[in-house]
Parts: structure tokens; C-alpha cells; sequence
């Protein structure tokens, strides 16, 4: 049996250790964005001469269908509640696939970028780098759980599995929402 954080709570312990990894993940996060800002407003042109604006569709796009999949472990981890292990097992399949495709086109993205400009040369090519970096490992923690639930689940559906599942999806919840906030930070320049 898991253990609960408080008499009558409707929540594993695990969940609740799950969210306070994520609130940390989002200080992270948020000094990395305050980072950005506040190097942008001290610099004069943002990107800098020579460093073209990203292009904006591909990324857009990824980080929306990150999102996406985000919804479908939430799917998944709901299935798994109500006693589906084969819903969930074939849901977290496919956002394990579209988010391990996400994480190889953004690798493909940001080799290009590394190909155009440095992280070494200026500010901007440095919290770029960085910010985008930093979600990407993020990415790929959560494909490592992803691949965990689903080893788990294959062998059958426990509480402790459902409440796995559930710890994962809500970390992926966070990884979407971070998705799209990088994403529109990293695009600023072109809009």
C-alpha cells in the first residue's frame, strides 16, 4: 500500500515529491527566463548583427505537439486509474514516441544553431544555448520516466504503478508548459 502525505488525502506521497521537483525545476526556469530578459533589455540589438532571428514555424509547431503528448500521459495516467492498463500502456507509448521525436528534431535545431552561431561569442548566444539546453535535458529525464512506467506497467497495474504514472504525467505537465514558455521566449525576437 502507498502511503498518503495526510490522513484522507487523495494524493501518494510521490505525487507530492513529484511537485516539489517540478517547483524547483520551475525556479530553474524562471531565473534562466529572467536571465534572458534582462541580458535582452541591457543589449542593444537583440540578436546581435550578423545572428538571424530563429525561424519560427518549426519550433511553434514542436513545442505544441509537446504539449500534446503532455495531454496524452495525462490521458494515459487516467486510464490507468480507472483500471485500463492497456489504454494506458498504448497512450503513454505514443507520447513516449512523439516526444522522443520532439527531442531528436530540436537536437537537429540546435546543431544547426550551433552551426550559425557560438554560445561563446555574445550574451544572446549564451542564454540561448543555455535555456534551450537546459529544457532539452528535461525532455529527455522525462523520456527516461516515460520508458520506466511503461517497463512497469507491462507487468500488470498496481496502486503504486497508477501512482507512478500519475507523478509522471503531472511532470510532464510541466515540461509542456515550460516547452511553450522557452519556446516563445527563444522566438521573441522574430515576432
Amino acid at each position: 500500500m502507498t502511503a498518503t502525505a495526510s490522513r484522507g488525502s487523495a494524493r501518494p506521497n510521490g505525487w507530492y515529491g513529484m511537485l516539489i521537483l517540478v517547483a524547483t525545476e520551475a525556479a530553474i526556469f524562471g531565473t534562466l527566463l529572467a536571465t534572458y530578459a534582462y541580458l535582452r533589455f541591457q543589449a542593444p540589438a537583440w540578436p546581435p548583427d550578423g545572428i538571424h532571428p530563429p525561424s519560427v514555424t518549426a519550433p511553434l509547431v514542436l513545442a505544441l505537439a509537446l504539449v500534446a503528448a503532455a495531454a496524452v500521459v495525462g490521458y494515459a495516467a487516467r486510464a490507468a486509474a480507472r483500471g485500463q492498463r492497456g489504454t494506458a500502456l498504448a497512450a503513454l507509448a505514443a507520447a513516449f514516441a512523439v516526444q522522443a521525436v520532439y527531442l531528436g528534431l530540436q537536437i537537429h535545431l540546435y546543431a544547426a544553431d550551433l552551426g550559425r552561431f557560438s554560445p561563446r561569442l555574445d550574451a544572446y548566444g549564451s542564454i540561448y544555448f543555455t535555456l534551450l539546453a537546459v529544457h532539452h535535458a528535461h525532455v529527455g529525464v522525462g523520456l527516461v520516466l516515460d520508458l520506466w512506467v511503461l517497463g512497469r506497467l507491462s507487468r500488470g497495474l498496481t496502486r503504486y504503478r497508477r501512482n507512478a504514472l500519475a507523478a509522471v504525467a503531472l511532470y510532464w505537465y510541466f515540461v509542456g508548459i515550460a516547452g511553450l514558455i522557452v519556446t516563445a521566449t527563444i522566438l521573441s525576437p522574430s515576432w
